[in-house]
């Protein structure tokens, strides 16, 4: 099992920054790709971004490309996703999530919240106007 735990969220201007963090307990982060969603009130789920295991790359929803940057420090057992230039529609609950990676599945797999196996709590991020 892991336990994911989501921290860094807050209240913000439009404009600003807050960096996210995840952090894994109960098993490593190891052959795991580590995505980040979020749900805006009275609205479904949506992918943020998603970083898989070893290199296989970094993606990122059309609406927060060039503004926000996920990495992970594997040795920590901690993602984090850094978010700039941020504004008021990005305001949300975010979500960090966790599934074993494997090499044949293509990149856009990792963009839908049903393939992923564990769940962070979420943490409020409200960017205002």
């Amino acid at each position: 099992q892991v336990q994911l735990v989501e921290s860094g969220g807050g209240l913000v201007q439009a404009g600003g920054s807050l960096r996210l963090s995840c952090t894994a307990s109960g098993r490593t982060f190891s052959n795991s790709a580590m995505g980040w969603f979020r749900q805006a009130p009275g609205k479904e789920r949506e992918f943020v971004a998603v970083y898989r295991w070893n290199g296989r790359g970094t993606y990122y929803a059309d609406p927060v490309k060039g503004r926000f940057t996920i990495s992970r420090d594997n040795a920590k057992n901690t993602g984090y996703l850094q978010m700039n230039s941020l504004k008021p529609e990005d305001t949300a609950v975010y979500y960090c999530a966790a599934v074993a990676d494997r090499t044949y599945r293509s990149g856009s797999y990792y963009h839908s919240d049903g393939v992923y196996d564990y769940w962070g709590q979420g943490t409020q991020v409200t960017v205002s106007s």
